[in-house]
């Protein structure tokens, strides 16, 4: 596998989205109960330089809150990242964004794009396809709230009889988005079927301000087979990290070098399957313990044992437990068994 000449020369340039100017073209993609500051200390490990996102963050609770929640603190050495808000108020969105700013966000990102009942039947996430006068007035108030780059997250339309991404992304570029990632599934769909790439390549055609490729980014190989079929400035990775934090890393590494990193061992995923846990403990408590529990899951794929290992996993209600677990499997692995 090799990056055409021409599409390797324009992807070893900058990402510049407005005033901030990022050094990789790959960023994580912000996964609501996954990308906490643990995770996202992960994934900076194997990719340094890329932009990572926070959970996404409602700006109604921002604002009826004393205190920021959990879900927003950023560590002192995360820069790049983002903060992604959602709601369909534009003054909400604009309080909770200068509060994401001091917090040290870099950008402030808008979700227009969950498919989440919840999310949409308040009138935010996806439901803002249908509503692109609010979600114009939306952008257009963050802009004018702060002082960095405002981006937009969304799909390519309600669902097959809505696709109405072209006219919706130029509103947001005229609005005053510095960049537009495009998940490229209706909101009908939700994770289900092929992302219709051909898409991405329609809008990138028609704005001049950046646009990310979203969608069954699950492997290096299929990233770069995005990006050529797209024409796409970068692409966003999402559940392609759920227990594989390296992607990013991978992807970025390919890119820049055009060679492929070889893939994680089993013990080196078991490895990290354990700081991940240790780290969800020291950072949230019991709390932290429950969680880690989907995340272990999703390590445990691929190898003899892994299913067991995963119901195992799914039962644990102590640190100990995890890591005895974990770091049984992994003496299992170097074995042989």
């Amino acid at each position: 596998m090799s990056l055409p000449p021409s599409l390797q020369a324009r992807l070893s340039q900058p990402l510049k989205i407005g005033s901030v100017t990022l050094k990789s073209r790959v960023l994580q993609s912000p996964l609501s109960g996954v990308t906490d500051l643990v995770f996202r200390r992960l994934v900076r490990r194997y990719a340094p330089q890329s932009m990572i996102y926070t959970e996404m963050v409602s700006a109604k609770e921002i604002y009826h809150l004393q205190e920021l929640p959990k879900i927003m603190e950023i560590a002192p050495n995360e820069q790049p990242i983002s903060i992604q808000l959602f709601d369909c108020r534009p003054d909400f969105m604009a309080e909770a964004a200068q509060k994401a700013v001091a917090e040290g966000a870099q950008t402030i990102d808008i979700n227009m794009g969950c498919p989440v009942n919840k999310i949409t039947k308040k009138g935010g996430g996806s439901s803002l396809l249908r509503q692109p006068q609010v979600a114009e007035a939306i952008v257009k108030t963050v802009v004018e709230a702060v002082d960095v780059p405002v981006t937009v997250k969304t799909r390519i339309g309600w669902n097959d009889a809505e696709i109405n991404i072209l006219d919706f992304a130029c509103r947001m570029e005229d609005a005053g988005a510095k960049m537009l990632t495009l998940h490229a599934r209706t909101r009908s769909q939700g994770y289900n079927g092929k992302a219709r790439w051909e898409w991405i390549k329609k809008v990138k055609q028609v704005l001049g301000i950046p646009v990310i490729a979203n969608g069954d980014i699950f492997s290096t190989e299929a990233a770069i087979k995005c990006l050529e079929q797209t024409g796409a400035d970068g692409v966003m990775c999402s559940r392609g990290t759920l227990g594989y934090p390296f992607l990013v890393g991978e992807i970025d590494h390919f890119l820049a070098t055009g060679c492929l990193l070889s893939p994680p061992t089993i013990q080196e995923k078991l490895q990290c399957a354990k700081e991940h846990l240790q780290g969800l403990w020291e950072y949230k408590g019991q709390r932290g313990i429950l969680q880690s529990r989907k995340h272990l899951a999703w390590y445990c794929k691929g190898f003899n044992g892994a299913a067991e290992l995963r119901d195992q996993l799914a039962r644990i209600e102590t640190l100990e437990q995890g890591l005895a677990l974990l770091e049984q499997a992994i003496t299992k692995s170097r074995q042989g068994n």
